[in-house]
């Protein structure tokens, strides 16, 4: 069965190229959510998020499985930053659209947080899910467009559960 969940943790394009590779994940696509424009661009997107919005089989992962690997591929201690990137475009946070998606996100924050593995305490906050812009085609698929472009994103750590 398809399921869809929306992350964000910096610059889409270093995410979209890590995530599209996990088991389980059917699409991805990167686009701007969280904020108040309507019909936000790269030029015009303050308030939303740089966001990936994923497609995912639910019996080859999970909703709990993609937050392992979000944590696993970006700081999520470092308010509005990634990398180079700054400003609240850059905020990690998950897009919940349950009450069940909340509980599991704030539920695997403290799993973060317990496993100490960063320096400083989780900032990714927990938004609830309104409605996501794709980004223009050229942010689609970027990093397989330009292999060797820009990203701030990589692989940090192992697994946070076992």
């Amino acid at each position: 069965m398809a399921n869809k969940i929306v992350l964000a943790g910096g610059c889409f394009w270093g995410m979209e190229e890590l995530i599209r590779k996990q088991p389980g994940v059917l699409s991805t696509r990167v686009g701007y959510t969280g904020g108040d424009i309507q019909n936000p661009t790269y030029e015009n997107h303050e308030g939303h998020a740089e966001a990936v919005e994923i497609e995912y089989d639910s019996e080859k992962t999970s909703y709990k499985k993609l937050l392992d690997f979000f944590f696993q591929i970006h700081n999520p201690t470092t308010l509005n930053q990634q990398g180079n990137d700054v400003g609240s475009s850059y905020r990690s946070a998950i897009f919940v659209g349950s009450k069940e998606e909340e509980v599991e996100a704030k539920n695997f924050i403290e799993i973060v947080n317990k496993s100490k593995r960063w320096k400083s305490p989780v900032v990714t906050t927990v938004e609830p899910f309104q409605q996501f812009y794709p980004a223009e085609d050229y942010h689609q698929d970027y990093l397989q467009k330009n292999p060797g472009g820009y990203t701030c994103h990589f692989i940090y750590f192992d697994s946070y559960i076992k």
